[in-house]
């Protein structure tokens, strides 16, 4: 379907509802049990003139959606919290409301979801294949193990994504991710945005967040082989360590490289955003009209007025 614009809109899904996030302002949307949107309205997050330089806009893009994807999280979750529960509370929580009060109890669950949030993919997709690769024998070579890693760093990754697909709560997300995608289609397409309109376009987007982190995956086995190739670093540890020090260029050459065959239509960035776009099928799917009616009341609401989102 032919396109009339790009956009710099993009969104995340959540638990029962959406987060639309604009040049200017962020719409929260959630569908609550009963049938009632709630819709929260927020001002977006401005980078100063450090973070919009190339591949440092990466990281701060990276570590600012993870961060609020989390506390839109935690949001739509407080929506469908069993009453009916009564559960004493330990002696812990307590001890923490005593010390610090119920908002500070909050926001140490906050924090603590939030480091957890970004510290396990980390963990898993980055530090745990550096490990295994660097736990094998040395008489391997520096080739055979940084392949290895790699070969582990996407196994891990296809499989993890595989699995959440096919959790009943998880599958409802992912089709919330599927309204996202298809209500941001029917935008760039100049259509107006209603759910017949929406339900036409396609459910894999090229700015797709899922695209990004196996994007990031292949850039940070690429990175890790340059350099691990000049310096050869066979100790475990010495080898996580290593990775974490990289990310950062890792994360900013891989949001570059994202930024590119989103808003390019060439040949060659069609090709090179292909894989991205199949892996999507395990995290993307088609939603219903209600999710549709989700984003697109989200999108409405962070739509500039002054074309500001334009790419």
């Amino acid at each position: 379907m032919p396109t009339e614009k790009k956009t710099t809109i993009g969104g995340q899904a959540i638990i029962e509802g959406i987060v639309m996030k604009g040049p200017k302002k962020t719409c929260t949307v959630v569908r609550k049990a009963d049938g009632e949107l709630v819709v929260k309205e927020e001002a977006s997050h401005q980078p100063g003139p450090l973070w919009r330089l190339p591949i440092l806009r990466g990281a701060y893009g990276l570590f600012t959606a993870m961060k609020d994807g989390i506390v839109a999280i935690n949001y739509s979750a407080s929506f469908f919290e069993d009453e009916e529960v009564d559960t004493p509370p330990t002696k812990f929580e307590i001890w923490l409301e005593n010390k610090f009060g119920s908002a500070g109890v909050d926001k140490f669950i906050l924090g603590l979801s939030t480091v957890i949030g970004i510290a396990l993919p980390v963990a898993l997709f980055l530090l745990l294949p550096s490990f295994l690769g660097g736990a094998v024998p040395k008489t391997w070579g520096v080739l055979a193990r940084n392949v290895l890693e790699g070969v582990v760093r996407i196994l891990i990754f296809l499989l993890f994504m595989w699995s959440v697909s096919h959790m009943k709560d998880i599958r409802r997300t992912f089709e919330y991710h599927g309204a996202e995608h298809k209500t941001i289609f029917c935008y760039e397409a100049g259509d107006e945005l209603t759910v017949e309109n929406v339900r036409r376009h396609g459910r894999f987007h090229p700015r797709c967040g899922t695209s990004f982190m196996f994007v990031l995956i292949i850039v940070a086995t690429i990175v890790s082989s340059i350099v691990f190739s000049l310096i050869e670093i066979t100790n475990p540890f010495l080898r996580m360590l290593a990775h974490l020090v990289l990310l950062p260029l890792v994360v900013g050459i891989s949001y570059e490289f994202n930024r590119y065959a989103g808003r390019s239509e060439s040949v060659v960035s069609r090709a090179l955003r292909w894989p991205g776009l199949m892996i999507q099928r395990l995290t993307v799917f088609e939603p219903d009209d209600s999710m549709i009616e989700v984003a697109i009341t989200g999108m409405q609401a962070v739509i500039p007025e002054d074309d500001s989102d334009k790419w």
